[in-house]
């Protein structure tokens, strides 16, 4: 299970939780311009835009779980367990691999508009990586900082939906998500007013009370309204130290604690990382699990003209300042 969030101050933001059970061995990933893509069905693209994310990389092939290029397009991946369809290949259609998703489309749109014109030409295969790697069942959201669209491949066919929250859990399909947050309409940052009834004399007791009613729970429906509801009412500073503290704050509301969400005997769903990146900039930042130190991998710092993927591994491991110890 996981949660993507947009958000937008001076610049804008784009990361995720990514929550399992157990990993891969991620790495943040630059993807440089001149990285030989192949594709299952369109051949080696030679030539295109930067990207930087958190992937898998296997075979010297990069799955991103996340990323965004250098235009400032991100997309990021998420379970869709139970509702995702993909195809067979299709004559007269891109045929893309649902793993090859994201570097096809970062790797050559700059924007959601150009996003929508790709996508209308697309087909969705169901085409595994290798024999012991199946394909992931995923949704996907899609945003730069003037539009946000979310991606779903299910029985009906191939469903673009703009986005108007910026928020992307797992399921159930995005327009009941969507539909859902009419329930919580009267939620608010603000102390509640009595609507109760007028023949009883009610106060607020304590501070927060107007969210009251909010789902605290771990489900992907309740994660959603929660992100929401952080996102929309979330207050930041335009430095970049605010703008991505606040971040990490928003996907804070939705973290899930080693113990609190059993999927087996003794196996628990944690968030393994969650990120955000500077869309603008190219900056990535992450935390994982066990260390909650903000990382920093900057896509500008490297060779962005070359042919080679540039790997960051995770640093691991709680960091601990000690203010009174030499």
């Amino acid at each position: 299970m996981c949660t993507a969030v947009t958000y937008q101050t001076n610049d804008f933001y784009f990361g995720r939780t990514l929550d399992y059970d157990f990993s891969y061995e991620c790495e943040v990933t630059v993807m440089p311009r001149n990285y030989p893509l192949p594709f299952r069905y369109l051949g080696v693209r030679e030539q295109h835009y930067a990207v930087i994310g958190m992937a898998y990389v296997l075979e010297d092939y990069p799955l991103f779980y996340d990323a965004v290029n250098e235009c400032g397009l991100g997309m990021a991946g998420l379970n869709f367990v139970g509702n995702a369809v993909y195809q067979n290949v299709i004559d007269g259609k891109d045929n893309v691999a649902s793993f090859e998703l994201i570097p096809w489309i970062l790797g050559q749109c700059a924007s959601v508009k150009e996003v929508r014109t790709l996508i209308a030409g697309m087909n969705l295969t169901g085409d595994a990586f290798c024999k012991d790697l199946p394909p992931a069942q995923l949704h996907w959201i899609i945003s730069d900082r003037e539009e946000c669209l979310t991606l779903e491949a299910v029985a009906e066919g191939l469903r673009m939906y703009d986005n108007p929250v910026g928020v992307l859990t797992n399921n159930p399909p995005f327009p009941r998500q969507l539909f859902r947050l009419n329930d919580y309409m009267k939620l608010s940052p603000r102390d509640p007013e009595n609507q109760f009834s007028r023949k009883l004399s009610l106060e607020s007791y304590s501070r927060g009370m107007g969210a009251i009613g909010l789902p605290g729970d771990l489900s992907s429906a309740s994660r959603f309204v929660r992100a929401a509801f952080v996102k929309m009412n979330s207050v930041s500073g335009d430095t970049e130290a605010e703008s991505v503290s606040q971040f990490f704050h928003i996907l804070g509301s939705v973290d899930q604690q080693r113990g609190c969400c059993e999927v087996a005997d003794g196996k628990y769903e944690i968030t393994l990382y969650t990120s955000c990146c500077n869309a603008d900039q190219g900056i990535y930042y992450y935390t994982t699990y066990q260390n909650h130190q903000i990382t920093a991998v900057d896509m500008h710092q490297v060779n962005l003209d070359g042919r080679g993927l540039m790997r960051y591994p995770l640093r691991m491991g709680e960091q601990i300042y000690w203010q009174n110890r030499e």
